[in-house]
């Protein structure tokens, strides 16, 4: 097993690809947890018959949810997205003015 060289091109997009990882796991369980609290808040606070599936009961779980899924999308689909082409793109420009100067 050799050691990594931590100016290494594919070294380095690993690593983003973690961090990216770890970003979307900490999202999802924030997603979880809160969620998950506002269940049972609002099913503390329904009126006696009230059922819970109204819309306002997901709101916050719905919209949201639609940012978690765009966030998946960027993390686990990178090749279809325009957001790593331009990482890449910004590295190389940064790494050829770091050897210009």
């Amino acid at each position: 097993m050799g050691t990594f060289d931590e100016n290494d091109i594919e070294y380095q997009r690993a690593r983003r690809q973690v961090e990216r990882l770890r970003g979307f796991y900490g999202h999802l369980f924030a997603y979880i947890a809160v969620n998950a609290m506002i269940v049972v808040y609002n099913c503390m606070n329904l009126k006696p018959g009230e059922s819970y599936f109204q819309f306002k009961n997901f709101f916050t779980a719905t919209f949201w949810g639609i940012g978690l899924a765009a966030h998946a999308v960027t993390v686990f689909l990178p090749r279809v997205n325009f957001i790593r082409k331009w990482e890449d793109k910004k590295i190389k420009e940064l790494m050829d003015k770091q050897k210009d100067h």
